[in-house]
């Protein structure tokens, strides 16, 4: 069994100082978190627009089109830009790995941005015919390269800086900004509607309203740039650079060295599978949640599309804002038994949630997107904790992107599109519902081959606290200490190991 899999039981032979523990106190590791959330901010935001707008663009982009499929080639616009989710984390991934995660980060957040705004100016169908489905359809594959490093890169960039302790909980608030953005992204698109329509008349938001919620996108994108160029470089990079530990491994038998993407399936293939069966169950759940769901309220229960989008924000700014909770839960007891509570939940709650939306009353939506989001949220709050932490740090950056990206691109992205097309083909309107429950099912079988992660430090890193006093503890403990084990620590290599 490779030693990544079993590091509790290896006979320690490098002895810890002070000197080789990572402190980062509170103050240095806010302007972190902030930095790297905001661009979890900004994807979903434009999510959040895209999807509450789906039905709109509609009718701006697929005139001509058949219309049993011209909400379908709507859908396929967000479904495309997970297709190139992957080649993004093939390229950006393994590039963060080398040359630093904070100079990736600022590239996928300029890209992202960018490729937002654009959609707000393209030409509709009215003016162009085909081409312009086709132009947004472009676009979506930038916005799906830029975020096949983002996620990737801002959960490695998270966990590398968060204290081993407290992982759980500062990931947490990367999840938090995302659902928080798509929050904001509909909260835009339901006061542009209610603005727009109010004063210009019901055909407003085809009209020219539409364009408005993706042009926010460049104050927004200013900002956030502007927030990525003053985060530092991670210590555990730092620590892997420094040591040389980093460099592409002469014996290729290594798995805790800089690797190439066939290095990482080689070495790594076990984490990367258990990662997409719990990245899938989670996304599945989230996308159900979120992207999905205006379409789901707007065509099957139908409701309003005001409506559609405001019943859907308070639910999930609470859940955004109880994900810390869950993440400081995982710290304590561990994150297999929060992934086993999400597991059960979604198996019992999901056929229940779906049958009590399908009443139609505003009171059975709310109850059944409550039910949706506590299976949504105990899943997505260990995601910045749990699933980098698989990885060793001179190819973390890589096995996220890898794995979280193939997850989202054939599982994730692609739930608004798959759960609708089987909803029209069987009218089984709990078809989200099982769509979901089975990759959970699926996630139950990885979770007992996952190992346990919580309050240990990274794979291939030095311990991370945030006080020099906590330092001193490790370091006199070390020998006591279950947790610790120092054989794949970037010990420099002209260091001698002291026997235990």
């Amino acid at each position: 069994m490779s030693p990544i899999h079993n590091p509790i039981k290896i006979r320690q032979k490098n002895r810890l100082t002070v000197e080789d523990v990572t402190v980062v106190p509170p103050e240095k590791l806010r302007p972190a978190i902030n930095g790297s959330a905001v661009g979890n901010f900004m994807e979903w935001y434009d999510f959040g627009i895209y999807g509450y707008l789906t039905v709109t663009m509609t009718a701006v982009f697929t005139q001509g089109l058949p219309e049993q499929w011209q909400l379908l080639a709507v859908m396929f616009g967000f479904a495309v830009s997970y297709l190139v989710r992957p080649l993004g984390g093939m390229v950006l991934g393994p590039l963060g790995d080398k040359i630093g995660r904070q100079k990736v980060l600022y590239f996928t957040m300029a890209m992202m941005a960018v490729a937002t705004a654009l959609i707000g100016v393209l030409p509709t169908a009215a003016s162009i015919g085909g081409w312009a489905l086709l132009l947004l359809y472009a676009l979506k594959l930038v916005q799906g390269f830029s975020t096949g490093g983002e996620y990737a890169g801002a959960t490695t960039y998270v966990s590398e800086f968060a204290p081993d302790r407290k992982r759980g909980y500062y990931g947490s608030f990367l999840d938090m900004g995302s659902y928080l953005g798509f929050a904001g992204g509909a909260t835009t698109v339901a006061l542009t509607t209610w603005i727009t329509t109010h004063f210009w008349g019901p055909s407003a938001m085809v009209d020219f309203g539409w364009r408005i919620p993706f042009l926010t996108a460049i104050p927004l994108g200013i900002i956030a740039v502007w927030l990525r160029t003053r985060i530092p470089e991670t210590p555990a990079f730092e620590d892997n650079e420094s040591a040389g530990t980093a460099e592409i491994a002469k014996d290729p038998d290594d798995p805790y060295a800089r690797l190439g993407l066939l290095g990482v399936v080689r070495h790594h293939w076990r984490p990367l599978l258990i990662a997409i069966a719990i990245v899938a169950a989670a996304n599945t759940a989230g996308y159900a949640l979120t992207s999905y769901m205006p379409v789901y309220l707007e065509e099957q229960i139908g409701m309003h599309s005001i409506s559609a989008a405001m019943v859907s924000v308070p639910v999930l700014v609470v859940m955004a804002l109880c994900l810390p909770l869950v993440g400081k839960l995982s710290d304590r007891i561990g994150r297999k038994p929060v992934y086993a509570f999400a597991v059960v939940f979604t198996l019992v709650a999901m056929v229940p949630a779906f049958m009590i939306m399908n009443t139609g009353s505003v009171t059975g939506v709310v109850i059944a997107l409550c039910l949706v989001a506590v299976s949504t949220g105990v899943y997505v709050a260990l995601s910045a904790s749990a699933i980098p932490a698989l990885f060793p740090t001179a190819s973390r950056f890589s096995g996220m992107g890898i794995s979280y990206n193939l997850a989202v691109s054939l599982f994730g992205g692609t739930t608004p599109l798959v759960t609708q097309f089987l909803l029209q083909r069987t009218g089984l309107d709990i078809v989200p519902a099982l769509y979901i429950m089975a990759f959970s099912a699926l996630a139950g079988i990885a979770l007992f081959f996952m190992p346990e992660s919580s309050r240990k430090p990274l794979l291939g890193s030095f311990p991370t606290v945030e006080s020099p006093e906590e330092a001193h503890e490790i370091v006199e403990t070390q020998d006591e200490d279950p947790y610790l084990v120092t054989d794949h620590m970037p010990f420099p290599a002209d260091r001698e190991p002291v026997k235990a």
